[in-house]
C-alpha cells in the first residue's frame, strides 16, 4: 500500500503494529484479542494479565503506527512531542514508530536532549521533594513511596532520561490511566499506554539518545498537532487503594521473565487462538 504525503509535517502510517502475541494455557469460544484494535489486547507480562485497551481511547491518531518519519531527528533516536502528543522511535525508511503520549507538567518543563541510561521493568516509585513541596495535597500520603507492581503509577515499563551523567527526573513510563493519553496534565512526565511502554522498552537499548521538543519546535515540525487534547486535573487518590491489606494482597510482586510473556491469554503452547 502507498500513502502519498500530504506535507512534510505528516507522519505517514503505514501500519498499526501489533505487540508480541503468543500464548499459554488452550480456551475455548472466541478469540480473547476479539474487539480490540491490533496490539492493545490482553497480554500476559511479569506475572501480570493486563487486560486490553479499549477502542474508544485508540481513536484517530492516538495509537501506535508505523510510517516514514518526516521530523528532524537521526534513526535511533527517541524524540518526543510533549505539545502534539507524540513519541517516535526514529529508524530508517518507512519503519519508524510513533506512539501517542500524555504530557504532565514535568513532561512540559524539559527541552532538548539526553539519554535512556536506565531502563526498569514494572518500577517503584517516590514523589520527589518538588512534588511533595508544591503540591503536598496530592502527593503527602504517598511520601513512602509505592513499590512496582500494579499500583505504582510509573506503570509497567520506565525509561529514565540523564544528561551529562545525571538524571533528570524525566521519565517515559507506562500508566492505567487511560484517559491521559492524547492529553495533558499538571503532574507527571510522559506517560503511555502499558502496551506501547512495553514495546517501546523493548526496541530501544540503554544508551537511546532522546530529544524532547521545545514548544517553538513542536509548533515549526508539527503545528497540525500542536496543543492537540485537553487538560485532565489531578485526581486525588485515597491512599487506602493502595496501603490497605487488601490492596497490597490483590497486587504481588511481579515476575520478571516469566515463560507467558508477552503472550495473548486464552491461546494455546503454540500461539494459536480458538476461534
Amino acid at each position: 500500500m502507498t500513502i502519498s504525503p500530504v506535507n512534510r509535517r505528516k507522519f505517514m502510517s503505514l501500519s498499526g503494529t501489533a505487540l508480541l502475541a503468543a500464548c499459554a494455557g488452550p480456551q475455548s469460544g472466541p478469540s480473547p484479542s476479539a474487539g480490540f484494535v491490533e496490539g492493545y489486547g490482553p497480554i500476559y507480562d511479569s506475572g501480570y494479565t493486563l487486560p486490553g485497551i479499549p477502542p474508544e481511547y485508540l481513536q484517530g491518531v492516538n495509537r501506535r503506527i508505523t510510517g516514514t518519519y518526516l521530523g528532524e531527528q537521526s534513526p535511533g533516536t527517541i524524540d518526543v512531542d510533549p505539545y502534539a502528543k507524540f513519541l517516535y522511535f526514529v529508524r530508517d525508511g518507512s519503519n519508524s514508530v510513533r506512539f501517542p503520549i500524555g504530557a504532565g507538567r514535568a513532561g512540559r518543563s524539559f527541552s532538548g536532549n539526553g539519554v535512556i541510561s536506565v531502563k526498569k521493568k514494572w518500577p517503584g516509585w517516590t514523589p520527589t521533594k518538588n512534588m511533595l513541596r508544591t503540591e503536598p495535597e496530592i502527593y503527602g500520603p504517598f511520601a513512602r513511596g509505592i513499590r512496582g507492581g500494579l499500583r505504582s503509577p510509573l506503570g509497567a515499563r520506565a525509561l529514565y532520561l540523564y544528561k551529562g551523567g545525571r538524571d533528570t527526573y524525566y521519565r517515559i513510563h507506562g500508566t492505567n490511566a487511560l484517559d491521559s493519553i492524547g492529553n495533558s496534565s499538571s503532574a507527571g512526565c510522559i506517560r503511555m499506554f502499558d502496551h506501547d511502554v512495553i514495546a517501546l522498552y523493548d526496541m530501544v537499548p540503554i544508551g537511546t539518545p532522546v530529544h524532547v521538543r521545545s514548544e517553538a519546535e513542536s509548533l515549526r515540525v508539527d503545528p497540525e498537532n500542536f496543543n492537540r487534547g485537553v487538560e485532565i486535573p489531578a485526581k486525588p487518590v485515597d491512599p487506602d487503594l493502595i496501603y490497605s491489606k487488601e490492596a497490597i494482597a490483590n497486587d504481588p510482586l511481579p515476575v520478571f521473565n516469566d515463560p507467558r510473556d508477552g503472550m495473548v491469554p486464552g491461546s494455546d503452547e503454540a500461539g494459536n487462538v480458538p476461534l
